[in-house]
């Protein structure tokens, strides 16, 4: 299936678009625990990792995307692992994993000894390997927020005085990754970001109050840091932000609608698109969007789950775009999945053919409703 010309968009986001991450196959799986045993050299695994990822961009494009990514193959996790890449940060096995609803993640953890900066970084070439293959797809590489080394990282004391300090540095270390990532093709930049979803719920925010943090400031404090991250950005480079509420073996972390911070997300962030989760009650209405006030920023809507195989109802999907478009005009909407399918390498609960299932269901509904 191809997107037909009249639904195409010039520019990313796409219409039918895709938030990145996809299921890990067996073959990598089991390649990734053989090199963690020794019994093959990371060179075959990179190999394999190659391998899988040309096909992977194949089944993207066979799907009907405009985008393709690399699946994060070549990560365990979606943030911790381009984290430990910058200056100044150190990944090391923390006392518990992470919780979501009802199962904990492996123990992982990340922590600040010194300065934070960007020299260079090892997923440079994994976007060189990406863009090299993408032919006449757009090759989207997806990256974690500055706000996500804010708020999981530990901090050794005595590097930062202030959290304004933090901000300062990781501003400077991503204006210099994003640029080179600029200089070696990307034109398609994603930066997903969790941390908003603390301000949606009062119990989000009381847990910053526990810890000494102001929840308007430091709302304050995040805008700044993807503003100014992003703000040297070259006029080509596309610049989309995903909120998640968290991803794991199909369970969440966070519920509560955007009202709370509605005005700094959709009228303050200087993004280029905006991927947002509604694909249950736990995300809210369409009420906040009323606060998008540029003719230029997307709105990816996340109307279909990646945690569950049951295809929604096109029809509901439709009359949900609909509404949606009450405020804000549909030729600024777009449609997604509402998360990644495996922002871990575990993966959620479903098979890869369930999984293409819903990419493919994703480009039938925007073919459907942007003739």
């Amino acid at each position: 299936m191809t997107i037909s010309t009249e639904t195409k968009n010039t520019r990313a986001p796409f219409r039918a678009d895709h938030v990145g991450s996809f299921l890990r196959p067996q073959r990598l799986k089991e390649a990734r625990a053989q090199k963690a045993k020794g019994e093959i050299s990371p060179e075959q695994l990179r190999q394999i990792e190659d391998e899988e990822i040309i096909k992977l961009v194949e089944q993207q494009k066979e799907a009907g995307l405009q985008s393709v990514t690399d699946g994060e193959f070549r990560r365990a996790w979606w943030h911790f692992d381009f984290l430990e890449g910058l200056d100044g940060v150190e990944g090391y096995t923390a006392e518990q994993g992470l919780q979501f609803t009802g199962v904990e993640t492996k123990k992982r953890g990340i922590k600040v000894t010194g300065k934070i900066g960007f020299s260079d970084h090892y997923m440079l070439e994994h976007y060189k390997f990406l863009h090299g293959i993408a032919g006449d797809a757009v090759a989207k590489f997806a990256i974690p927020s500055p706000n996500m080394l804010f708020f999981r990282a530990d901090f050794e004391e005595g590097i930062y005085e202030s959290d304004e300090a933090i901000i300062d540095d990781l501003v400077t270390a991503y204006q210099g990754g994003i640029q080179a990532l600029y200089d070696e093709g990307c034109r398609y930049l994603q930066l997903d970001d969790t941390s908003w979803a603390t301000f949606f719920s009062e119990k989000g925010r009381n847990s910053l109050i526990e810890k000494g943090r102001d929840p308007e400031k430091t709302a304050e404090l995040c805008a700044r840091a993807i503003n100014e991250s992003i703000a040297n950005r070259p006029d080509d480079m596309l610049v989309t932000m995903h909120i998640c509420r968290g991803n794991f073996q199909s369970t969440y972390m966070s519920s509560g609608g955007y009202e709370a911070v509605s005005e700094t997300i959709f009228g303050g962030l200087q993004v280029d698109g905006l991927f947002l989760e509604f694909d249950d009650d736990r995300s809210g209405g369409f009420e906040p969007l009323r606060h998008v006030n540029r003719d230029d920023l997307y709105i990816v809507l996340g109307l279909i789950t990646s945690k569950f195989s049951k295809l929604e109802d096109p029809a509901a999907v439709k009359a949900r775009i609909a509404e949606a478009a009450e405020y804000v005009p549909l030729n600024q909407l777009c449609l997604s999945p509402q998360c990644g399918f495996a922002s871990t390498e575990e993966g959620n609960l479903l098979t890869e053919a369930q999984q293409w299932g819903k990419i493919r269901h994703v480009v039938q509904i925007a073919e459907d409703v942007w003739k």
